[in-house]
């Protein structure tokens, strides 16, 4: 019982802290936010704080690394369905419901004083799955063109993801994903009334 209480302060402590680091991200970069400041925000002692990080970087690591396995785990199910089966909406989708479910880091992080390292992270753990997935949907495409495409969406996501978050997430993570996908596959098209 005693480790469960304590289990539980600790995880308590975290999520505070978390919530006030992101709270204060998105008002002043990181280098503006201090660890006294930070403890004030969330209503921790410092030395508490610095039983569980090292300084406000680590925190923030801690944080994305912790968004990123999040962000593996619920692709992973999606990436290892059958070509037949699983669509490029899917795969946005499932990527837009993640970031969703972390919307108080995505915004943090792609907001003004956002971490443009954490992005290219993210990014880039998406690249290879969805490269063998886009190198199945469309066989003939040249690996060179594979990866341009690849460029070309994960940043138009990445805009339509910014948007959505700046205007509250309020449509469903499947409708920007079934605009994302007409958009892939239509390009200028999509625009066009049928």
């Amino acid at each position: 019982m005693k480790n469960f209480i304590k289990d539980h302060r600790v995880r308590v402590t975290r999520m505070l802290l978390r919530k006030a680091f992101l709270e204060l991200l998105s008002r002043k970069p990181i280098q503006s936010i201090s660890v006294r400041e930070l403890c004030e925000e969330a209503g921790i002692n410092r030395s508490t704080f610095y039983a569980h990080y090292k300084d406000v970087y680590d925190l923030r690591e801690q944080i994305e690394t912790e968004m990123l396995s999040d962000f593996q785990e619920a692709l992973a199910p999606l990436i290892s369905q059958k070509k037949d089966r699983i669509t490029p909406t899917d795969i946005t989708a499932g990527i837009f419901r993640c970031l969703r479910e972390n919307s108080d880091i995505c915004a943090a992080t792609l907001g003004k004083y956002g971490d443009r390292d954490f992005l290219t992270h993210l990014i880039d753990l998406g690249r290879d799955s969805c490269m063998k997935g886009y190198s199945e949907y469309f066989p003939s495409a040249s690996l060179r063109e594979i990866e341009l495409f690849y460029t070309f969406v994960s940043a138009g996501c990445i805009a339509l993801l910014q948007g959505w978050i700046d205007r509250g997430m309020t449509d469903p993570a499947e409708k920007i994903a079934a605009a994302a996908e007409e958009i892939m596959m239509k390009g200028i098209g999509f625009l066009e009334k049928k």
